[in-house]
């Protein structure tokens, strides 16, 4: 496996892409390139290595710009060399198999990220200071996550039973009519694509909630979109997911025929039968900018923005002696307004 950065043409410095400008930019001569110009241009490739196991499942590969030692875990795909801070893509980790179909480049910059994580802290009252210091907050980090997304066609049909009730009095009688009906629906259905998160580590919590992404805007996958970023492999495959996209599809398809039916006091379903007919699946890379936090409790926390919608998510922690002091504050003001109350009556 060899150890790839980007290298500007120009001056020889690392090129990192640029979500706003959606370019790649050399902080070094300040020079940007297109897509199409880094495609053209042969990536710095590192010697190939074969990386050295630590405990942990860490593996160690060394900078091609500094030579020093870069520790990573099986996942990761790209990343940052600490002693340098260049960017550097494991070419071996998303190669052949895990070579992605397609990527959703990152089109919020680090700057955007920024101004919405300080706005989304400004509204928690009572959240760490330690949370959201300088040293705390330099850590946000745009991740690309692996994923799985599946379209599919299929027949679907389903067998309900309906009723409809009608009312009525004659003198101090009342009369109750139930009708009952079958339903038969059937059809063929186009389900675009269905994506599931194919990362089996915790932090794949990270984007869970800052879905929906707009798969219409994917790009096919080029590796220069990694630099500047982390990147993780997948690990997890597709035949994992297989029976819970097939279940979403009945799900999905028991919901369309049902709005289907109408007119009736209440509908039933009573079977739902789903052939597919085709399945398009495609693995691919969504971004992510995430910062997480140890709580003193050593819960892990986290912040969390669609790298593509700006979307924001995130599970902060609660300074305890701040929130008490409130509330004792809160609670002393309430007594006095009480007595004054008390003393004017």
């Amino acid at each position: 496996m060899s150890v790839i950065t980007y290298k500007c043409p120009n001056c020889g410095g690392e090129l990192k892409f640029d979500p706003e400008s959606q370019s790649y930019h050399c902080e070094y001569c300040l020079s940007d390139f297109s897509q199409d110009a880094v495609e053209q241009l042969e990536p710095d490739r590192g010697q190939e290595q074969q990386g050295q196991e630590q405990p942990g499942a860490a593996v160690v590969y060394s900078c091609p710009s500094c030579g020093a030692q870069i520790v990573t875990e099986e996942t990761t795909a790209a990343t940052f060399c600490y002693y340098c801070h260049n960017p550097v893509v494991l070419s071996g980790r998303l190669e052949g198999e895990y070579l992605p179909d397609a990527i959703i480049p990152f089109k919020v910059g680090r700057e955007q990220a920024l101004e919405a994580f300080e706005k989304f802290v400004k509204g928690r009252r009572f959240v760490p200071r330690s949370f959201y210091r300088k040293d705390q907050v330099e850590k946000l980090t745009g991740v690309y996550f692996p994923f799985w997304s599946c379209g599919c066609s299929l027949r679907g049909s389903m067998e309900a039973a309906a009723t409809n009730v009608r009312i009525w009095r004659v003198g101090d009688i009342e009369y109750t009519e139930t009708k009952k009906y079958q339903i038969s629906r059937a059809g063929e259905l186009n389900f675009p694509d269905m994506t599931k998160n194919a990362l089996h580590k915790a932090n794949r919590m990270l984007v869970e909630a800052v879905q929906p992404f707009d798969l219409e805007k994917v790009q096919p996958f080029s590796m220069a979109y990694l630099s500047g970023f982390q990147a993780e492999k997948r690990d997890m495959e597709r035949e994992s997911f297989r029976e819970e996209f097939r279940e979403d599809c009945r799900r999905y398809t028991r919901e369309l025929l049902l709005e289907t039916v109408s007119g009736y006091a209440s509908v039933t379903p009573q079977n739902t039968e789903v052939d597919i007919l085709e399945e398009d699946w495609r693995y691919l890379l969504l971004p992510v900018w995430v910062l997480t936090y140890r709580g003193k409790d050593n819960r892990l926390y986290y912040y969390a923005m669609n790298g593509q919608s700006g979307k924001t998510a995130g599970d902060l922690p609660t300074d305890m002696p701040k929130a008490a002091a409130f509330s004792g504050v809160l609670a002393l003001v309430v007594l006095i307004l009480f007595l004054i109350g008390g003393y004017l009556i």
